[in-house]
C-alpha cells in the first residue's frame, strides 16, 4: 500500500526548490555584474552536472542568455591567442547547443550573442557568425537587426576579407538593415586596405547620406586615406563639368556622386565653417542640402496619396489641379499657424494683422512676389463679417495669394503637399510631429523641414523670420571633387565645429571668389548649369530674404540668422 504523500511536504519540497533556484539565479547575476566569467561557469557546470548542493537546477532561458551574454562580452578582454579565449569561445557554444537541445527558443538576443561568440573563433569565426545570422530566419523564424550583423561584418573587415564583408552589407540591405557609422567606417577602411578604390568611394557617399558629422575614429580613418599615396593616384583630371553640376543639382545640392574628381596628391585641413557658411580652409561657401528630385517627387505623391484618402478626394483633386496652373509660388503660409500665434488669452482670436506682417515680409524681400496663404474656408467666412478685414482679404484673393480650404477638410495637407511639390518654402511653426506626419514615415522628412521651414516669433508686436540655415551639417561633396567632413567634437557653437578641408594640392580651390559657381544662380543666369525645364536654381542670394540671415520686420534689416532660397525643379 502507498503511503500517502503529506501536503506539508509537497509544500516544502516546492520551497526548498525555489530556494535552491534562487540562490542559483542570485549567484549568477552576481558574476554577470562582476563580469567573472569564470565563476559564471562554475556554475553552469556544476547545475548541469547536478553537483549543486540540494541537487540539479532547471535551466531556464534567462539562465542560458545570461552566460552567453556574459560569455561574448568578455571574450572581447581576453588576449586573442590565449587558451582562456579559445576555451570561452568553445563553452559559449556548448551552453547554446544545451540550450537548444533543452527545447529553448533562442532570440535574436541569443543569436546577437552567439554570432560575436562566434566571430572570436581563431578560424572562420566571421564565417560563423555570418552563418547564425543567415539560418536565424529559418531555424527560429528570428529577424536579425543591425548588432545581429555586425560580428561578423567587423570580424571581415579586421581581416581584409573585404568581398565576405560587402556580402554581409548586402544580405544586411535585402533585410531591411542599415549600417550605421561603425559599420561604414570598417568597410570603408578595409576597402582602402584591399586598393578597393570603388568602394571607398561608395562607402564614403554612404557614410555622406547616414551620418552628419562623424566620430573622431571615423574622421581619422578618412584622413589616413587622404592622405595616402594610393588616394593621390585616383581619379580624373577630365570630367563633364555640366554632368557634374546638373547631378548636384537632381541630388539637392552638397553632392554628385559620379566617382573621384582631380588627380593628384590631397591636402587635408582642420578648418571651421563661418555661419555663412564658408570654409575658413579653402573658402568654399557648403550648400544647403535638400532631399533629392526623385525623393521630392515621391514625397509629394505620398502625402497626396494619404491626404485623398482622409480628405473628400475631390476636393484636394480640385487643389492639386489649381496648383499646377498657380505654380509661381516661392513662398506658403500655414495662415492659421501665423494667426492663432501668441492669442491663448481672454480677449485673443485669430490675428490678421500678425498674417499680413509675414505676407508682407516676405513681399518685400523677393520683388514683391505674392506668397501663397492656405486658410480654412470657414475661418476666412468668419474673418469676412468684420468689415476692416474685407478690403485685405479682398486684396489676396484678387492677387492669387489666398487659397480656401473645403468644409470637412483639414488644411495641414494643402499647406504642406503645396510646399514639397513647388520646391518652395513653408513658414509655420508647426513642428510637424502629430499623427498626419507620423503617417508619412520618410527618413528624409527632417532633411525637408530643415530646409524648407521658415519659423517665426513675434516681439512686441515685431515679426522676425527665421529662415533655414545657410548650409547643411553633413559631408559635402563639391563640383571640383573636394570635400568637406563636419566632426563631432562636442563644440557648443558651431563656428568652433572642426571640419576636414579636402582638396586637391594645386587645384583651384581656394579664397573667395574662386567659388563663385559654387554660389546659387539665377535661372537665367549664362552660367546656371542647366537653363531649361528640369531643373531651376535657387532663388538669387542677392535678395534680402535670400541672403542667409534673419529678417526683422521692425527695423528692415538683416541680423545674425540665416535664410536660403527657393530651388525648382520643372517637369
Amino acid at each position: 500500500m502507498e503511503l500517502a504523500t503529506h501536503p506539508n511536504s509537497t509544500k516544502k519540497t516546492k520551497k526548498t526548490a525555489s530556494s535552491k533556484e534562487s540562490q542559483f539565479r542570485h549567484a549568477l547575476d552576481t558574476c554577470s555584474k562582476s563580469r567573472d566569467l569564470s565563476g559564471a561557469l562554475a556554475l553552469y557546470h556544476s547545475a548541469v552536472s547536478g553537483e549543486l548542493a540540494g541537487g540539479t537546477i532547471h535551466l531556464s532561458a534567462y539562465h542560458f542568455n545570461s552566460l552567453l551574454h556574459l560569455c561574448s562580452s568578455s571574450i572581447e578582454t581576453l588576449d586573442e591567442s590565449s587558451l582562456q579565449r579559445s576555451a570561452a569561445v568553445d563553452s559559449g557554444f556548448a551552453i547554446f547547443d544545451r540550450m537548444v537541445a533543452s527545447g529553448i527558443a533562442p532570440t535574436e538576443a541569443t543569436i546577437t550573442s552567439m554570432a560575436r561568440i562566434a566571430s572570436h573563433k581563431m578560424d572562420g569565426g566571421g564565417d560563423l557568425a555570418f552563418d547564425l545570422v543567415k539560418t536565424m530566419g529559418e531555424k527560429y523564424g528570428l529577424a536579425p537587426r543591425l548588432r545581429t550583423y555586425s560580428p561578423a561584418l567587423f570580424s571581415f573587415c579586421k581581416n581584409l576579407e573585404a568581398e565576405k564583408a560587402y556580402s554581409v552589407v548586402d544580405h544586411m540591405i535585402s533585410m531591411g538593415v542599415t549600417p550605421e557609422e561603425p559599420e561604414i567606417a570598417a568597410l570603408f577602411n578595409a576597402s582602402t586596405k584591399v586598393g578597393r578604390e570603388d568602394k571607398v568611394y561608395e562607402y564614403l557617399q554612404r557614410l555622406r547620406s547616414s551620418v552628419g558629422a562623424v566620430g573622431s575614429s571615423t574622421a581619422e580613418i578618412l584622413e589616413c586615406w587622404f592622405r595616402s599615396e594610393q588616394a593621390a593616384e585616383v581619379g580624373s583630371s577630365n570630367w563633364d563639368v555640366d554632368r557634374v553640376k546638373d547631378a548636384i543639382l537632381m541630388n539637392g545640392g552638397g553632392w554628385h556622386g559620379v566617382g573621384w574628381l582631380g588627380i593628384g596628391r590631397w591636402e587635408v585641413r582642420r578648418a571651421n565653417v563661418s555661419s555663412e557658411g564658408r570654409c575658413s580652409g579653402c573658402g568654399q561657401r557648403l550648400a544647403c542640402v535638400d532631399i533629392d528630385v526623385v525623393e521630392t517627387e515621391k514625397f509629394a505623391e505620398s502625402v497626396a496619396s494619404l491626404a485623398m484618402e482622409r480628405e473628400t478626394k475631390s476636393n484636394f483633386s480640385n487643389f492639386q489641379e489649381w496648383l499646377e496652373m498657380h505654380s509661381e509660388y516661392e513662398a506658403i503660409i500655414d495662415g492659421a499657424n501665423v494667426g492663432l500665434y501668441q492669442q491663448n488669452f481672454a480677449s485673443g482670436g485669430f490675428s490678421l494683422s500678425q498674417l499680413d506682417a509675414v505676407v508682407r515680409e516676405l513681399r518685400k524681400g523677393c520683388k514683391s512676389k505674392w506668397p501663397l496663404i492656405i486658410l480654412h474656408n470657414k475661418r476666412v467666412a468668419a474673418l469676412m463679417e468684420v468689415p476692416s478685414n474685407r478690403q485685405l482679404l479682398e486684396t489676396w484673393r484678387g492677387e492669387g495669394a489666398l487659397y480656401t480650404t473645403p468644409t470637412g477638410s483639414n488644411d495641414d495637407w494643402y499647406w504642406l503637399y503645396a510646399a514639397i511639390k513647388l520646391k518652395c518654402l513653408l513658414v509655420t511653426n508647426d513642428e510637424m510631429r502629430d499623427h498626419i506626419f507620423e503617417l508619412l514615415g520618410r527618413s528624409f522628412f527632417p532633411k525637408w523641414k530643415e530646409r524648407h521651414q521658415v519659423k517665426y516669433t513675434f516681439n512686441k508686436g515685431n515679426l522676425m523670420l527665421l529662415m533655414p540655415p545657410p548650409y547643411t551639417l553633413a559631408i559635402q561633396e563639391s563640383e571640383t571633387g573636394s570635400w568637406h567632413v563636419p566632426v563631432d567634437d562636442k563644440s557648443n557653437e558651431e563656428k568652433l565645429r572642426t571640419w576636414l578641408c579636402i582638396t586637391r594640392l594645386g587645384s583651384s580651390e581656394g579664397l573667395g571668389e574662386a567659388h563663385e559657381s559654387l554660389v546659387p544662380l539665377e535661372p537665367n543666369d549664362k552660367k546656371c548649369p542647366s537653363n531649361n525645364n528640369n531643373c531651376t536654381s535657387t532663388i538669387s542670394a542677392s535678395l534680402p530674404w535670400c541672403s542667409n540671415e534673419t529678417l526683422s520686420e521692425s527695423s528692415g534689416e538683416k541680423e545674425a540668422g540665416s535664410v536660403i532660397g527657393k530651388r525648382k525643379y520643372r517637369s
